[in-house]
């Protein structure tokens, strides 16, 4: 393995679903794993089921959460959010670009990272309506 290329699985995150870290360091940089509203337990910040099982999905707490959980992976190489210089976003449905926009920018700004976001026919979970990855730059 090249000793410049570090991974890590975060504690206290949720588990990924398949056999890939967290995070990688090459060198300077810090490539993020798509990042979810999932919690360690299972569930999912932002999603309820009924007891008709009729779910509901909010955009908003969502994005919050999935930046979050981004803000602690990069936390634990010494990097933040300010360190991010690209982001991929993807949508389940883009009618909720609107709500996913408004909770972005509450974190980012016109000087913040470069940005694409696509729609997806499906995230790993019904319950899910966004992921994202990030690369930042985070010199040692």
């Amino acid at each position: 393995m090249n000793q410049t290329v570090q991974h890590r699985v975060v504690e206290g995150k949720a588990k990924p679903r398949g056999r890939f870290p967290h995070i990688v360091r090459a060198g300077d940089y810090l490539f993020v794993s798509g990042t979810s509203s999932r919690l360690p337990d299972n569930t999912f910040v932002g999603a309820s089921t009924d007891s008709f099982g009729t779910s509901t999905v909010d955009i908003r707490q969502q994005t919050r959460a999935v930046i979050e959980n981004i803000r602690d992976i990069l936390r634990t190489e010494d990097a933040d959010l300010s360190d991010i210089v690209e982001v991929t976003t993807f949508l389940v449905n883009m009618n909720d670009f609107g709500g996913y926009n408004e909770v972005y920018g509450e974190y980012f700004d016109e000087t913040g990272p470069a940005r694409t976001t696509v729609a997806v026919h499906q995230l790993p979970h019904p319950l899910l309506t966004i992921e994202i990855k990030a690369i930042a730059y985070a010199p040692r």
